[in-house]
């Protein structure tokens, strides 16, 4: 994609493309490379934690192709049938990972109840270990990654992909506990039940992702602090009277605010231009990813308002 046709939307600078697009690849990259060890190593373990954890890296695959998928489309400029832009690609994006995710954790609760119910040693536990550490020290660098990707572009897909994948930490943790348990105590029953620990986790993660999708296909109002802010910072200009009908959400990167204006009845419309640009100049010093409408109102004029 040539970035240099991003400059006209909200939020989407040419060094955030990149960002996003570069975590979507190193996300994708890690996973492939999580499941051919994983994969080696469940076999020769029989673990069912690391069943667990190739589980769970094989639809990190998935949900991180989605992922980058949904970051290609998320910031490509607006056209004449998305005249808002694509940004809501990333929840969408959210929303089926939230469904895959559930579902591997759906099997390995499975096998994990199977092996409560007729508990076995772990076999090879050094390759395990060696596995698991391989894999922690991995996961923590595109945590790392991800999490500097999500300061700065603010991203929501990356953000969700970010999630599961601090979770993916927990699991390689639990994966380390449950070989070292059964290998060097005995302890053979700790395997499923820090597998089943490993998906009440990967299943709070859901939650979070799933929760932040729908705010945004759902067109959630920004935060109260955003929108006080927002009337604020109008309501700074002298010649504001007021301030009504503000409406706000977000769409990936970017955020929309709109809102009512009054100005006295007698400005001329030259002067009501003037004002309400310095008013928007003033809230993209604040919002620099937002988009800012504003309708100019005769200060008094009887209309009817949201009433909240």
């Amino acid at each position: 994609m040539d970035t240099s046709d991003l400059k006209h939307t909200p939020g989407l600078e040419p060094y955030k493309v990149q960002l996003m697009q570069l975590a979507g690849l190193a996300s994708v990259a890690v996973a492939s490379i999580l499941i051919a060890l994983k994969t080696w190593a469940w076999s020769a373990t029989g673990s069912i934690a690391m069943l667990s954890s190739l589980a769970d890296s094989l639809l990190d695959l998935v949900a991180s192709g989605i992922t980058l998928f949904a970051v290609t489309v998320a910031v490509s400029p607006a056209d004449r049938e998305h005249r808002f832009g694509h940004g809501k690609s990333e929840g969408i994006a959210c929303l089926i990972q939230s469904l895959i995710i559930s579902a591997s954790a759906a099997y390995v609760a499975f096998r994990a109840v199977q092996r409560l119910i007729a508990p076995s040693a772990v076999e090879s536990p050094e390759l395990g270990v060696v596995v698991t550490i391989c894999s922690l020290a991995l996961t923590l660098c595109l945590a790392a990654f991800q999490a500097l990707v999500v300061r700065r572009t603010g991203s929501m897909a990356i953000s969700a992909d970010a999630i599961h994948y601090r979770a993916d930490i927990l699991t390689n943790l639990a994966v380390l506990v449950a070989i070292l348990a059964s290998s060097a105590w005995g302890l053979h029953i700790a395997d499923p039940l820090l597998g089943l620990f490993v998906v009440a986790v990967i299943l709070w993660s859901v939650r979070e992702i799933a929760k932040d999708a729908l705010n945004v296909l759902l067109d959630r109002e920004l935060p109260e602090s955003d929108r006080r802010r927002i009337a604020e910072i109008a309501y700074a200009h002298p010649e504001v009277r007021g301030v009504h009908d503000l409406r706000t959400r977000s769409s990936g990167t970017a955020q929309f605010i709109q809102f009512h204006l009054e100005l006295d009845p007698g400005m001329r419309l030259a002067r009501v231009h003037e004002v309400s640009g310095a008013v928007e100049t003033a809230l993209r010093k604040s919002f620099p990813s937002a988009e800012v409408l504003i309708h100019a109102d005769p200060h008094g004029i009887d209309e009817s308002r949201d009433p909240f």
